[in-house]
């Protein structure tokens, strides 16, 4: 079994061309520092937090069982982060992008995609200036725990039996995208309800105008995935197998 983990040079090529003819703008990805009021700031965190301590106990016990999957965890987590860092400008204070997740989420589970995810969004926050700290707690429910458990439920459900598995593999991240934008419309309407027709109202607007951008990017991910999932089987067969083999089990 070959044991080096990189990126084909298709991907990398793909990347670039996204990363170059990408519009620049001022707005920070997913919401943006301070944009939320106070409370919902906290209120998101205090959620969040729960689900990343048990991220990090499903890690841990994943590479004490499995040594060998700390390079698949460190690649699945970079993958997460450049494609996330792609972004297009959607509404006010926030913008669209893929998000990366839905192949940790199917390799790992939920819970340590989280933890991945919402390292992904520290990181970027901190070196790139995308999304915020007090916003994290936010950003990382819709990005980092919704969407993972979203791609998970949608992969055990469309690849039992082991059939349809490149078909579950894409829908897992398309949807894991598209329910990430969903939560993000979610939080925003919930902090900034509409004069006329309340949250609702400002709900279908927010994922209306993501709809635009979010729907080709989400389908565009799903490719790109299934296309970084056939990689693995090529260069990584033994490995993957065991891997999905054990979480069947858990």
């Amino acid at each position: 079994m070959k044991r080096k983990l990189f990126v084909p040079m298709g991907i990398v090529a793909l990347v670039l061309y996204l990363s170059f003819n990408t519009p620049q703008t001022a707005h920070a990805m997913h919401i943006m520092e301070g944009f939320l009021p106070v409370g919902w700031a906290v209120f998101w965190w205090v959620l969040f937090i729960p689900f990343f301590l048990l991220g990090l106990r499903e890690i841990q016990r994943t590479t004490k069982a499995n040594p060998e999957t700390k390079l698949l965890l460190g690649l699945v987590g970079a993958f997460a982060f450049v494609l996330s860092a792609l972004k297009l400008p959607s509404v006010t204070g926030s913008s669209s992008h893929p998000t990366g997740t839905g192949l940790g989420a199917v390799l790992f589970g939920p819970l340590t995609m989280g933890v991945l995810g919402s390292l992904v969004l520290l990181f970027q926050a901190l070196l790139l200036a995308h999304g915020g700290l007090t916003t994290l707690g936010a950003n990382a429910i819709s990005m980092a725990i919704v969407g993972p458990f979203v791609a998970y439920g949608v992969y055990r459900l469309l690849s039992r039996g082991g059939k349809r598995q490149k078909l579950a593999v894409f829908a897992a991240a398309a949807l894991a995208d598209l329910s990430t934008y969903l939560v993000t419309s979610l939080q925003l309407a919930l902090a900034f309800p509409a004069e006329s027709g309340g949250i609702l109202a400002s709900f279908v607007k927010f994922a209306g105008i993501f709809a635009l951008t979010q729907v080709p990017l989400a389908i565009s991910e799903g490719l790109l995935t299934v296309l970084v999932w056939n990689w693995l089987h090529t260069y990584n067969r033994t490995e993957l197998e065991q891997l999905l083999a054990a979480k069947r089990g858990v």
